[in-house]
């Protein structure tokens, strides 16, 4: 009887959970997949046959091939990407896992202490770094590589030295990292703050110290929240063209795989059948970490929402 009122009250909950939304939920998803579906089979067409003939022909006319992704990974001579992405791939996990390790190490040690750890201004500490959110990074990027290859001045004193960093992999996982803490220790904060008092005040009663209680109960309890956002810093940093652009300084021993991918038609203008290889090549490692941490995905995006 309860759950027939509760129906009636609530008619939408009816409408969204019948088959018509879930043929409207399939038929955006079949859209939303047909440009990816298009792009991997264009990496299995020759460079003549994606110039001539859209990539549905592939149904009617498969003649399909690897040599996109032979010349891609290995390189080729008669290919605009001669010398292959391997390096460059090999760049782009450099950067992307420090520049997921240290903010998520920073920001959930930096949530714990403002969640748990009461003290003068600690909340307005908070709401400040929640503001620097609106900062936009493209405001950001010219005064940070100033910093770095000039040092900050006033008039003579010198504040900051000169770090020299950039160009090098430290120059691009420190912006990373900046541009990650405040969005991190927000989400971080949101769930820890939401753990049991009773559980952080026993602890606390047993003689537990701020680090024991961290380690052995916030760390553990905390994991599908850090697991969310590591997956969305990996892929933020992995699909990164802009601050890699700017602090790599056009040195190519630090450049990630899609600096190299950007210049395939950037630079030549007619390297298409390598560059949809190149993009599936680029997708396959987000695909791991995703699948591997989706489990917890779903959890931690909802943590900390219900108190």
């Amino acid at each position: 009887m309860s759950t027939l009122k509760l129906a009636n009250a609530n008619p939408g909950r009816k409408l969204f959970s019948s088959k018509v939304a879930t043929t409207v939920v399939w038929v955006i998803t079949v859209l939303w997949t047909v440009p990816t579906f298009g792009l991997f089979a264009s990496s299995f067409r020759n460079k003549q046959d994606i110039f001539l003939s859209g990539w549905w022909h592939i149904f009617t006319n498969p003649h399909l091939t690897l040599s996109n992704y032979h010349a891609v990974i290995f390189g080729s001579s008669s290919s605009t990407l001669s010398d292959g992405v391997l390096p460059y791939l090999m760049n782009s996990i450099v950067i992307t896992i420090p520049a997921v390790i240290f903010p998520v190490v920073i920001a959930t040690m930096a949530a714990y202490c403002l969640a748990w750890v009461k003290f003068r201004g600690s909340d307005a500490l908070f709401f400040f770094i929640f503001c620097l959110q609106i900062v936009p990074i493209q405001m950001s990027l010219v005064p940070l590589l100033q910093l770095f290859t000039g040092g900050a001045h006033i008039g003579s004193f010198t504040i900051i030295p000169k770090l020299g960093i950039a160009g090098h992999f430290a120059g691009i996982w420190l912006p990373h990292t900046m541009f990650a803490l405040p969005l991190a220790i927000y989400l971080l904060h949101n769930f820890i703050a939401s753990l049991p008092r009773d559980l952080m005040e026993a602890a606390y009663v047993d003689g537990a110290n701020h680090f024991k209680v961290f380690r052995q109960i916030v760390l553990p309890l905390s994991v599908p929240a850090i697991a969310a956002f590591a997956i969305f810093q990996f892929l933020w940093v992995w699909n990164d063209l802009l601050v890699a652009l700017t602090f790599a300084s056009g040195t190519e021993e630090v450049a990630p795989i899609n600096v190299k991918l950007a210049s395939l038609v950037g630079q030549w203008g007619s390297g298409w059948e390598t560059l949809t290889a190149g993009a599936f090549v680029t997708i396959a490692i987000p695909l791991i970490v995703f699948f591997s941490l989706q489990r917890f995905f779903v959890r931690g995006l909802l943590a900390g929402s219900v108190k």
